[in-house]
């Protein structure tokens, strides 16, 4: 298999797993590393020079464009009220977090919560973030 084919499988599947990942925004910026290696590899790169190319792709991307689209993510809080100014605010875990539930402390009040991503958890005091609240329960991330 040329290696141009290899690195454009590589990008599809990282580009397929951050849609798979909800509000991380890891995945996509290493995909355009790949993506350039794609293009060194169909240039003719040879293998060493392919990887450095993916090594320093992926460092840039995700310092360059994940700061900018996490600030794109959240609302500025003097707009947001009611259970949407609760998004992004920090809770302390009472009761374990799992995907099918567990209590959270935001702000002195007491909720019921779940993880966002379904088979994470989080044990008694462990700190985390509000990423979304749905009805009465908040959706949490670490």
């Amino acid at each position: 298999m040329p290696a141009w084919v290899a690195w454009a499988i590589v990008a599809v599947l990282l580009a397929v797993g951050e849609i798979f990942t909800p509000g991380l925004f890891f995945l996509g910026p290493v995909a355009l590393a790949a993506l350039a290696s794609t293009i060194a590899a169909a240039l003719g790169a040879a293998v060493w020079m392919q990887i450095v190319i993916f090594g320093v792709g992926s460092f840039a991307a995700v310092g360059l464009l994940r700061p900018i689209a996490r600030r794109h993510l959240k609302m500025p809080h003097a707009i947001r009220t009611g259970a949407a100014a609760l998004e992004g605010a920090k809770a302390t875990v009472l009761q374990r977090v799992d995907g099918r539930g567990g209590r959270v402390k935001i702000g002195g009040e007491e909720w019921s919560a779940r993880s966002y991503v379904a088979d994470e958890s989080f044990d008694v005091g462990t700190e985390v973030e509000v990423a979304q609240i749905q009805g009465a329960t908040a959706l949490v991330y670490r």
